[in-house]
């Protein structure tokens, strides 16, 4: 009988460890190769993992809501279907396995305590394995010459994640200088626990949403957020779909929405005004060449944002090819992890649920984040051609733009939003 190892895969270079949200099989169930088995979570993406071959499922190693480092030993297959599955195999999946309770064997913690992880000088091991964090952890820490083995981790054995970098830099930009009064403990700063009261249930958070919950958190410590607000006229936007729609839909096969042409705007924006396309290190300013645009995409289970690569580069067509591509499959857990990372600048799109207008947040380390209300027909004041007003029927919606007031005046945030505006009030049809 030949047994293959399911592991827990390298969801990209800056992965160290990932949770294993949702069983798809249970012990016994035949498998073809590369049938989605299992489901992951991780700090970029939900992700479907195929089986590496046809067979069985023999063994379940790790349970849901665990969460293991990767090359970790998750299942075994059973490669000769015909055999029987052992009586001593569980015949259903773990679903509650704690955090801390024991690893298999073949998990990476045992073996780091037979191999020795580190360069030998006599380190400890909890040490050692802190400093075996991934080469992006490594590499922030020390661009701000942070020591991990001074730092306390999150990750399996203690191993310092990208999180815990991120976490500890923002609470040094954000710790208030101690003047002449003792520090406020962490717990009394946020204010004690709520309790279950009887008949309540308690339920523990998901991973993407304990993900999304430290991301927010981290946001709003680490930058200065305000938020502008204009209205866009998108009459023009509204006739040139209308006119165009069926032919450009005929010829690229792509349903055609607001989005492509608020995008292609937004782009020209960010060319003319830079520092909203930048990130904030310390007292310096990174300005970003590339112009990924992040769209943030509902899940029945959370929120994602993938990112359109180089917008600046591609067409009214090559745009909306890639929205629709991205957000299909973000819902369909089929993303790739560098498939939501490297954005430059978010747009959020709160209105298709019927919000006229949010204050949304940064998403880090970007410095700004705009947020599209519902696109809908109103009564407007006009200019006639004879120079008097009248009442008209226009298709508008609410842009709001939340941005970093560390770098950003709201002299330059509304200068941008003037721009987007006057470029969809102003939409050449011949770009389609």
């Amino acid at each position: 009988m030949a047994r293959i190892d399911v592991i827990m895969p390298q969801m990209g270079e800056s992965i160290a460890e990932g949770t294993v949200s949702k069983w798809l099989k249970k012990v016994g169930d035949v498998i073809k190769r590369d049938e989605p088995i299992f489901e992951i979570s991780t700090d970029k993406v939900d992700a479907e993992i195929p089986s590496p071959s046809a067979g069985r499922l023999a063994e379940i190693l790790v349970g849901e809501g665990s969460t293991v480092a990767v090359q970790t030993v998750v299942a075994r297959i059973e490669t000769d279907v015909a055999a029987a599955v052992p009586a001593s195999v569980p015949t259903s999946v773990p679903t509650s396995a704690p955090a801390a309770a024991p690893v298999p064997a073949a998990a990476p913690v045992g073996a780091a305590a037979k191999s020795p992880v580190g360069n030998g000088n006599g380190a400890s091991f909890e040490e050692r394995v802190r400093t075996k964090s991934s080469p992006l952890v490594r590499k922030i820490a020390a661009e701000h010459g942070i020591e991990l083995t001074s730092v306390s981790g999150s990750g399996i054995a203690g191993r310092v994640t990208k999180r815990d970098i991120e976490s500890l830099l923002a609470n040094r930009a954000t710790k208030p200088p101690v003047v002449g009064r003792p520090a406020v403990s962490h717990v009394a700063a946020e204010g004690p626990l709520p309790v279950a009261w009887p008949g309540d249930v308690v339920e523990p958070m998901t991973k993407m949403r304990a993900l999304i919950s430290d991301h927010m958190v981290l946001s709003r410590r680490t930058s200065a957020h305000v938020t502008s607000v204009f209205e866009v006229d998108l009459t023009r936007i509204a006739k040139i779909r209308a006119k165009k729609r069926a032919e450009f839909e005929a010829a690229s096969g792509q349903r055609l929405s607001y989005l492509p042409f608020i995008i292609k705007s937004t782009v020209d924006g960010l060319r003319q005004f830079p520092a909203l396309n930048a990130s904030v290190a310390g007292t310096d300013v990174i300005y970003r060449k590339q112009y990924n645009i992040g769209i943030a995409v509902a899940l029945d289970w959370g929120l994602i944002v993938p990112v359109i690569k180089h917008a600046d580069e591609l067409s009214l067509v090559g745009i909306t090819r890639q929205l629709n591509d991205l957000a299909n499959r973000a819902r369909s857990k089929r993303l790739k992890p560098e498939e939501v990372e490297e954005g430059t600048f978010t747009i959020t799109n709160p209105g298709v649920f019927g919000s006229l207008m949010g204050t949304p947040i940064i998403n880090q380390p970007q410095v700004a984040i705009m947020g599209i209300g519902a696109i809908e027909k109103r009564p407007k004041v006009i200019e006639g051609p004879d120079g008097e007003d009248t009442i008209a029927i226009r298709t508008c919606a609410y842009f709001s733009l939340s941005f970093d007031h560390r770098l950003i005046d709201g002299a330059v945030a509304d200068e941008f939003l003037a721009f987007v505006k006057k470029q969809l009030e102003t939409f050449p049809e011949a770009s389609l």
